[in-house]
């Protein structure tokens, strides 16, 4: 990449923010403008990254974990205990549902994957981004519970699915290990991953404090601060064999409930994030979708149909049935699972592994995944607005009539992401 090509990636992002007030009241989001902008960089040949793909993994991977990072920070831990139940359901019951059932019809679409990489393809696509729809996660009139519900499914859905893609990815590959293995596998992603994130999370917050009220440390480099932490908290993870995304999202989860001053500090982090978000969209969109995103057959279009809707909707519905929410709570939960940086870093991930390699397999996953993202990148962001307006209309009818519903639950108020309190439904 050269000077030239950086003034117009730059150029892109300076002109984004100048209108992106304005934009807000339209059906076109960040990740639209960023793909498409990728995209036509490199079909006319004013951009081409040339990156390596491990190059764009990190970036990818880094980008997920201060999103995960910032996300959780926000959250009321201390009151997550009374409303757990939703994410419970979606993590313990939806996402397996989600795996098995979209294992199932990829092999049947897909019949020259076998069945393992079919269950490799619906571990991948699995993991919810918020991030996607970000207006449902912020838009005030949506009952609280189902907004800080998909928030806690998509930062912790992630690190969750993460082992199911590495069995399923050297199953693929042949390899063969003692069930043992992999329950040790898990144990020690999942383990590891959520004791890095709360010893770090909790030291790196009362440091952070003890710094702060001592007048050690000026406001700017707090922030900085909190930002090193979380991509260190990522690298220790990773370091000692544990789940590295789990760890952020924990981490968050401890330093806002230990850290006084947590809103302040990790305002920066959230806005580097939100940086390196659009920049990888732009990437995805310059770089992976040229090469891995062609060949689109009925086949792979039919994936991603599935994918979206019976793969997600299904799942949902069985994993709430016991708390009976209205019919349109489900269809809003169900279909605000839109698919983006987890799926991304998952497939970038599967294209680093030797034993796999870029067969034709390998690529023909790459494709359904790619063209997944891209599509939900489109559909859920020109729904989440409107979609998430109309739900919260709804509710606010319905609550009044049926004080007792489930979405009418009570709900204690938090920080929102933009530090000041959320009118969400309370005792």
């Amino acid at each position: 990449m050269d000077a030239s090509q950086l003034a117009l990636i730059t150029a892109l992002v300076f002109g984004f923010g100048l209108v992106s007030r304005l934009l807000e009241r339209t059906v076109i989001t960040m990740p639209i403008v960023f793909v498409f902008a990728g995209i036509a960089s490199e079909a006319t040949g004013l951009i081409d990254l040339g990156i390596e793909r491990e190059s764009i993994a990190l970036l990818a991977e880094i980008t997920l974990a201060l999103i995960l990072f910032s996300d959780a920070s926000r959250i009321d831990a201390r009151t997550l205990r009374f409303e757990l139940g939703l994410p419970v359901r979606l993590l313990s019951i939806g996402l397996p549902l989600s795996i098995l059932l979209g294992a199932v019809v990829v092999a049947l679409l897909v019949p020259a994957l076998g069945v393992w990489e079919a269950a490799l393809v619906a571990a991948i696509l699995a993991p919810t981004d918020a991030a996607l729809g970000q207006a449902v996660v912020e838009e005030p009139s949506v009952p609280e519970r189902v907004r800080q519900g998909l928030n806690v499914e998509s930062g912790l859905n992630d690190g969750i699915a993460l082992p199911a893609v590495f069995l399923f990815a050297a199953l693929s590959a042949g390899e063969q290990a003692e069930t043992g293995f992999w329950l040790r596998f898990v144990f020690e992603q999942v383990g590891y991953g959520a004791l890095v994130g709360i010893a770090c999370g909790w030291l790196g917050a009362r440091a952070l404090d003890v710094a702060m009220r001592s007048g050690w440390i000026d406001g700017i480099y707090a922030q900085l601060a909190t930002l090193a932490l979380a991509v260190g908290i990522f690298a220790t993870a990773t370091e000692v064999g544990g789940n590295a995304f789990i760890a952020v999202f924990v981490a968050g989860l401890v330093f806002g409930v230990a850290s006084d001053r947590s809103h302040h500090t990790v305002e920066y982090t959230e806005d580097t994030s939100r940086l390196f978000s659009a920049l990888t969209f732009f990437v995805f969109g310059n770089v992976i979708v040229p090469t891995s995103a062609v060949g689109l057959s009925a086949a792979v279009a039919a994936c991603v149909v599935a994918s979206l809707t019976i793969g997600r909707l299904i799942p949902v519905f069985v994993a709430t049935l016991t708390k009976r929410p209205n019919w349109r709570t489900v269809l809003f939960l169900g279909w605000f699972g839109p698919r983006g940086l987890a799926s991304i870093v998952f497939a970038l991930i599967l294209l680093e592994d030797e034993q796999l390699g870029e067969t034709a397999t390998t690529e023909q996953i790459i494709s359904i995944v790619s063209w997944t993202v891209l599509a939900s990148v489109v559909l859920h962001g020109v729904t989440s607005g409107h979609g998430a307006r109309a739900y919260g209309r709804w509710y606010a009818s319905a609550a009044d009539d049926h004080p007792d519903m489930v979405e009418a639950g009570p709900t204690p108020i938090h920080r929102t992401r933009f530090g000041s309190p959320s009118s969400g439904a309370v005792e």
